[in-house]
Order: C-alpha cells, then structure tokens, then sequence
C-alpha cells in the first residue's frame, strides 16, 4: 500500500529501456547460436523472466557490474530431447514470442506456464497456428500452461491477432523453420509493435515479404540468426506517465533516452497530448512535454498503443470537454480488462465515467477526489494511479504499487526525483 499526496513537480528524467525492444534482443541473441552483446537492458521482473528462460535453454548470460551491458554466448544450446518447464512468470511477451522458437530445438517436450494472471491470458489462438505449422501442443482451456512437442516445420496457416504479440511470435521464429510458410492476420492489433519486430527481422537479414497492411506475410524457411551487437533505447510506454504528469499539471518535464524515430507505438501519445492541448519539443533523444493551463477533449483511436489507456483517462480527468478512447478493445486482455478495471477506478475517483466495449468515455469539467483506489496487481494501472495523485486534494491510496517492479521498478524514484527538483 502506499499513500500520495498532491505535490508540484517539474525537472528531467532518464527513462528506463524498452521493454519489448530488450526481450526480443534477448530472445535473438540466445537463438543466433553465438556470441552477442546488448547494451543498455533493461532489468525488470518481465525481462528477467526472459533471461531466465534463456539461461534454461543453455545461454550463458553475465552482466558488467552495474547491469550496463549484457553478453550472450548460445554458442552451446543443447535441449534435444529434453523435457523442460518454463516459468515465465507475468511476462506474456516473453511467453508469446518465446513459443514458436522452442520448437526448434529438438525438446521432448516444453511446458510454459506462468503466474496467476500470465495463466489467465489467451494462447489458443497461437497455439492453433503452430499446429498448422507442426507444432504441437496440449491445454486445458484456452490459457498456458500449455505443453509443446513436435518442431516447427512451416506450412501456411491464418491467425486472429486480437495482440500483436502473435504474429510477432511467428515472425521470430518462421525463419528458423525447415520450410517456406505463409501466414493470414484477417484481424490484427498493435501494429506498430509487429514494425518493431520487423526491424529486427531487417537486421538479421531475414527474408520475407509482407503485405502493406502487414496481415499476409511469406517467410522462408531454413534462415538463422546471426550474433551481434546493439543497444537498447528508452521505452515510451513508460516515459508516458511523465508526459502525463506534465499534462495535467501545467509544467513542463523532459525524458531523456528516447529515440523519436523508434517505432514504438506508445510513441503517438505525444500526438495525443499535442491535440489536448500539450506543447512538446524534441532536443536530439530528448523530448520534452509542457501542458497547457486546461486540457482539450477530443476523440482518440488507441488501437496502435493500447497501454497508454490508464494513463490517457488520467489526462482526460483533466480535459474541460468529454474525452472518448476507442477501438482499444485489445486493452481487455492485458494483465487484467484495463477497460474494466480504470473504469472501477476513475468512479471511485468522483469521475463520470462510461464503459464501452471498445473502450471509455470521460465526461468533461470533473474534479477528482483522493480516495483508496485497486491496482489490480497491474502495473501500468498503478502508475497511472500515482499519476492521479497530482489531481487530488486529499490523499490518494493504491492498495498495492509492488506490480511496477515489471516494467518499470524504479517508477516511484524518479517521480520522488520530479519532487525533490521542483522544491
């Protein structure tokens, strides 16, 4: 439990890595069989978890002193016929992408399983794919834990990406596949996450090809991975809370690490805020977000960056007109229904609020009250939570802040630090 209190704030930070951008570095460097070298990890209990799993896998992984740089020897994987279990704990990018590559290394069979909300997310939908391209498995249900045998042969097969993270687990692992395959998304989410995953394909020298709507993609088979060496840029997805922060108070906050290039889809949250009404100015990897003295409503598809939601509701308490999110119905499989969960909150609050299915509806001109609010175990729903403390006149309660440690662990330092430098 920790209590906040309403506090001015303004300063600098340097935000941590990207989470997906460090799983995927991880999960390439373990299966190009080599020695690779990542620079600037990021070290939470999600990319822990991928470490992990890599480790069971037979990658050698160490660290400098103080976490700068990692180095990956997979030269000596050796699995084949095997039988593993892989706790993944509450990381479902690790879990998602992870998948398809275990089917290359000849085990007798895997089982991934995870914690209590990573056991409630669906994998049906992937696992059926797989089996199309040879890969068997066995569940209970539609959620892990989920049992692999079989290799990944290829073929052709056609996936409902309600979360982008499916096709990007066939992406990373297709290439290394015996044969050619094809692969048909009728529907799918989060698209600028399956260009992150591409652009990592491009560094490999991967070949495929892919439809301009990215939903039919012919990828060859018998490809590998190469060893190399990169460096992993700042995540967006957490810099939002503080281009959040600057919002709703009227102050300006710069993050430093962040590439305004990267194709990150939480990145659009600066296009957000610029319509509420924010200034933003990029200086080099440094953007700075300043917020108006009354925010703008608006309507605003959230589709590409589905976990800036929490966060958005936050700036929108602030908006003098209605603010409606939509077409983010994929926030309800996240750790937890985000929908669901803020909209219990944002009441809680003293908001007017609305659910749709696709997302939420704010209603202009609320003013917001402290009161104990539910983090739900969910990180970002706990961020943007402490975020709201900066709206309330009285003190504001989250149940439990111990999810940050996920992506973000240390959230709390640097929001004290935005404190402390505006004293």
């Amino acid at each position: 439990m920790i209590k906040l209190k309403k506090t001015s704030i303004s300063g600098s930070i340097s935000i941590p890595s990207s989470k997906s951008q460090t799983i995927r570095a991880f999960l390439i460097a373990t299966f190009a069989k080599g020695k690779s070298i990542i620079h600037n990890p990021l070290i939470s209990s999600d990319t822990i978890a991928c470490i992990d799993a890599c480790k069971m896998l037979g990658a050698k992984i160490t660290f400098t002193s103080e976490n700068e740089t990692a180095f990956v020897d997979s030269s000596e994987l050796d699995i084949n016929g095997k039988s593993l279990t892989i706790d993944t704990m509450n990381s479902g990018t690790t879990t998602y992408l992870l998948y398809g590559l275990l089917g290359t290394l000849g085990a007798k069979e895997i089982t991934l399983t995870g914690d209590e909300q990573l056991n409630r997310r669906p994998i049906l939908p992937l696992v059926n794919a797989y089996r199309d391209l040879g890969l068997n498995a066995q569940l209970e249900g539609e959620c892990p834990p989920v049992k692999i045998t079989g290799a990944l042969k290829g073929g052709k097969t056609s996936i409902i990406c309600k979360t982008s993270q499916y096709l990007s687990s066939l992406l990373l692992s297709l290439p290394l596949a015996s044969t050619d395959s094809v692969v048909d998304c009728p529907l799918l989410y989060e698209k600028p996450y399956v260009k992150m995953t591409l652009e990592w394909l491009d560094r490999q020298n991967i070949k495929y090809t892919i439809s301009e709507d990215l939903q039919h993609v012919e990828i060859k088979g018998g490809q590998c991975y190469r060893e190399d060496e990169v460096t992993v840029l700042g995540d967006f997805s957490s810099a939002s809370f503080f281009f959040v922060m600057a919002a709703i108070t009227g102050t300006a906050i710069t993050v430093n690490g962040l590439d305004r290039n990267d194709v990150q889809g939480d990145k659009r949250i600066l296009d957000v805020l610029q319509a509420m009404g924010c200034e933003i100015t990029w200086n080099g990897y440094s953007v700075t977000v300043k917020g108006p003295e009354h925010l703008k409503g608006g309507s605003f598809d959230l589709n590409s960056m589905p976990d800036t939601l929490p966060v958005l509701t936050i700036a929108a308490l602030k908006a003098e007109e209605d603010v409606l999110f939509y077409n983010v119905q994929n926030a309800r499989i996240k750790e937890t229904d985000r929908i669901k969960c803020m909209r219990e909150n944002l009441e809680a609050l003293g908001a007017n609020v609305v659910e749709n299915p696709d997302g939420l509806l704010i209603k202009g001109g609320t003013k917001v009250k402290g009161t104990l609010v539910k983090g739900f175990k969910d990180h970002r729903i706990i961020m943007a939570l402490a975020v709201c403390s900066l709206l309330c006149d009285e003190e504001l309660t989250i149940d439990d802040e111990s999810a940050c440690s996920v992506t973000f662990p240390t959230f709390f330092t640097l929001f004290d630090k935005l404190k402390g430098e505006n004293k």
